[in-house]
């Protein structure tokens, strides 16, 4: 098994595939993401710097290849091109996570969960968008134990404060009285950007 990105998805899918026995290699641009990954596996999932020549000779042996990659506020890239799909072997799968930004693999586009998979070179492609919506009671459980903490936050201190005690709150504020404060989308914008703090504090 393949996975192409080592943040939260790719990360968790090694670890998944990792504990059913199966060999996996990870890859991804960043090392301190691959060091952590190295450091909780212990050498069993193995890290691999992601460059052209380390994707394609993993891409080519894999049976299963998970398309995990993602730029914050912008379309996920291309790692995978047609003719690397077509250079796989015949029955691979390849799980495109990244559809909804558009797909990190040429040949995926988005399908749904009734009619989700669909046969490309001999390979069968499975991007379905909104993956979590498959388990939506599971997804849901898990979205609101993470998020509640962040919202009682805003409820009791209001969000200045709440963004000022909290970094990563003030990460994930996008847009104040209408200015973007989102730097990833406003660059793919091509507008300016305002500070989450400065916008909150006027």
């Amino acid at each position: 098994m393949v996975v192409l990105g080592a943040g939260n998805v790719g990360s968790n899918a090694a670890w998944i595939a990792a504990g059913m026995q199966a060999e996996v290699v990870i890859l991804d641009r960043s090392s301190d993401r691959l060091r952590f990954v190295d450091q909780i596996h212990q050498g069993r999932i193995v890290t691999l710097t992601s460059n052209r020549g380390a994707v394609e000779r993993a891409v080519v042996d894999a049976d299963l290849v998970i398309g995990a990659t993602l730029v914050a506020g912008r379309r996920a890239p291309l790692v995978v091109s047609d003719a690397l799909v077509r250079g796989m072997k015949r029955g691979a799968v390849i799980v495109d996570v990244a559809v909804d930004q558009g797909g990190c693999v040429e040949t995926t586009h988005e399908t749904t969960h009734t009619d989700p998979v669909y046969v490309v070179h001999g390979v069968l492609h499975y991007a379905v968008g909104n993956m979590p919506g498959a388990v939506p009671h599971t997804s849901t459980y898990a979205l609101s134990n993470v998020t509640l903490p962040y919202v009682l936050n805003l409820a009791l201190n209001g969000a200045p404060a709440a963004c000022r005690a909290d970094p990563a709150l003030a990460a994930g504020v996008n847009t104040v009285a209408g200015l973007l404060t989102n730097q990833p989308v406003a660059d793919f914008l091509g507008v300016p950007a305002a500070h989450p703090l400065s916008a909150l504090s006027t």
